[in-house]
């Protein structure tokens, strides 16, 4: 299970220690504000990559921000818990940002995950990662399952 770092200075100590024992770091990142398989595969993915996986959730304003939803289905607190509890994930940390670039400046993973609604060349964070020798790396299955799709067919259910 994993645990949710409220402090950057206090996951970066942890990320040194973590590649002092000779592990790779993963950063993943994404809204989660209704957890499914989609993000189970990309996360599990993302671990794979490497020995500690973390993951930077957006903070309710941002989600919003992004202009994907106008409002939160699951509040932030709990989206957090819920992607803490994955067995995957090592660390979980919030976010404000439109991406996670000051986040990777900071903790340097080795690898950066992003899912197949990405290339290489997509990622946000790509220069950065690239600058310090890290990698990009895209993972997980097809986009075929989305929040949204998710909100449409229940949409779609409550009016017959």
């Amino acid at each position: 299970m994993g645990q949710w770092i409220r402090d950057l200075d206090t996951l970066r100590g942890l990320v040194e220690k973590e590649r002092r024992k000779g592990r790779k770091i993963v950063f993943g990142n994404g809204c989660f504000d209704l957890l499914h398989v989609g993000h189970v595969r990309y996360l599990q993915a993302a671990k794979a990559l490497g020995d500690i996986l973390i993951v930077g959730v957006n903070d309710d304003d941002s989600l919003v921000s992004l202009g994907k939803r106008n409002s939160v289905i699951t509040p932030f607190e709990e989206r957090i818990e819920i992607v803490a509890a994955l067995g995957c994930v090592d660390y979980v940390v919030a976010f404000r940002e439109p991406t996670v670039e000051r986040l990777i400046r900071e903790l340097r993973p080795d690898i950066h995950a992003k899912g197949t609604d990405y290339t290489v060349e997509t990622v946000p964070e790509r220069d950065v990662v690239r600058a310090y020798g890290g990698k990009v790396a895209i993972v997980g299955d097809p986009k075929n399952h989305s929040t949204r799709d998710i909100i449409e067919l229940v949409r779609h259910l409550e009016g017959r």
